[in-house]
């Protein structure tokens, strides 16, 4: 195992930065190639220095700071954290600090020693270990499609969504805030004191009056009161679309961040989950897998759209209110009662917009019955959906 590590040191500090990106962290290559610098300029005698060094690097927020030194010790000394057994069989190389600095510092030696060609090689496993590959196909402009390491294609409008990097994440949340900006406020017949404003404010500027002995010196003035827009989404955890649920709630988080969306998923029955994405944690990719986690086959979609119009959303559904729900359509109640179910919605003033997984149009009978009570079916399968669908979300 000890031949394993020092064969491969960067391959074990990828390892950590992977870790440390499933938990929340923004940690990319340069981050990596930063902290292998920190490492080698340290020294492996001095583990308290690599540690602050490689804390100052990684860490970008409070959040992280706190984190860091239990994602740490998690990974470098596992034996420190108190936690379950679990015996896989397999037996993996352990993981110490101090002698992959010095494995490390070795083939930087080596590499330094080496004629020309060999340098170039043990320049090409180097990077390979810290993420880079020169022999990758996605570095080549005629590959279309990333396979892995860096690539001049951006990887964002081509991968299904199962994978996310901190750079996808930021992506998401600047289209989920840009389409909730376009999501058109409801007027309402109240009025709210503002400067500058349409009306005059005669109560108000009467009592303001008093100040100056009566004289109104100091109009007041309002404007029609708005109420942002009320958004609800309903993400399909059924069977059927189980490589697809996790794409869906992320959309979806992002939405409860930026537009204050209720959530709610669905597949036999319907649960809001709003709570779960308005949270932010450091485990949040295993906490969105978990939601969609134990549930059985079938998909009853009208029955779980009627529970949610009659119980969970019946004080808030009215005029404006958008309601956009992730399904591929295929529904184990009758064909006809999903129509009924919609038409229900929009009896009470709420727009249905309705995401399907796939580039074409789903074929679920009950969905083409239900055809008119959708006023926009749109494509969701990767972010360049999503990107090319804010110009019409409002």
């Amino acid at each position: 195992m000890k031949s394993a590590l020092a064969q491969a040191p960067g391959e074990t500090l990828s390892g950590f930065t992977a870790m440390l990106r499933d938990h929340g962290l923004s940690v990319g290559i340069a981050e990596q190639q930063a902290m292998l610098t920190a490492a080698l300029a340290v020294g492996s005698v001095y583990e308290s220095g690599v540690r602050a060094a490689w804390r100052s690097i990684a860490c970008h927020s409070r959040r992280e700071w706190l984190l860091w030194p239990d994602l740490f010790d998690r990974y470098w000394h596992p034996s420190r954290v108190k936690g379950h057994v679990r015996v896989s069989g397999q037996s993996r190389p352990s993981r110490d600090l101090r002698r992959s600095v010095e494995d490390m510092h070795r083939q930087m030696a080596n590499h330094d020693q080496a004629p020309l060609g060999e340098k170039k090689s043990a320049v090409s496993n180097t990077s390979s270990s810290v993420g880079l590959d020169e022999h990758d196909p996605a570095l080549n402009d005629s590959t279309p499609k990333a396979m892995g390491g860096a690539s001049r294609v951006d990887a964002l409008h081509q991968r299904e969504g199962q994978m996310w990097l901190p750079q996808d994440l930021g992506l998401l949340q600047h289209l989920a805030r840009q389409i909730s900006q376009r999501l058109r406020p409801r007027s309402t017949r109240r009025w709210m004191v503002a400067t500058p404003g349409k009306r005059l404010d005669l109560r108000q500027t009467l009592r303001t009056s008093v100040a100056w002995g009566g004289e109104t010196l100091s109009p007041a003035w309002k404007i029609p009161r708005q109420e942002p827009a009320r958004l609800f989404i309903l993400a399909d955890v059924s069977r059927s679309m189980e490589s697809h649920a996790p794409f869906f709630l992320r959309v979806a988080r992002a939405f409860a961040l930026e537009a204050k969306a209720r959530v709610f998923v669905f597949h036999t029955r319907l649960a809001e989950v709003t709570p779960l994405m308005q949270r932010d944690t450091a485990a949040i990719q295993e906490k969105v897998n978990a939601v969609t986690a134990g549930f059985g086959a079938g998909t009853r979609i009208a029955s779980s759209l009627k529970d949610f119009a009659r119980t969970h959303a019946r004080a808030q559904l009215r005029r404006g209110a958008r309601v956009w729900i992730m399904s591929d359509g295929f529904d184990t109640d009758e064909p006809t009662e999903l129509a009924l179910a919609l038409q229900g919605l929009r009896a009470q003033g709420a727009k249905v917009t309705w995401f399907y997984p796939t580039k074409t149009e789903p074929a679920a009978r009950a969905l083409q019955l239900a055809r008119r009570e959708i006023e926009r079916l749109i494509p969701l399968a990767t972010l360049a959906d999503l990107a090319a669908a804010r110009h019409v979300l409002n």
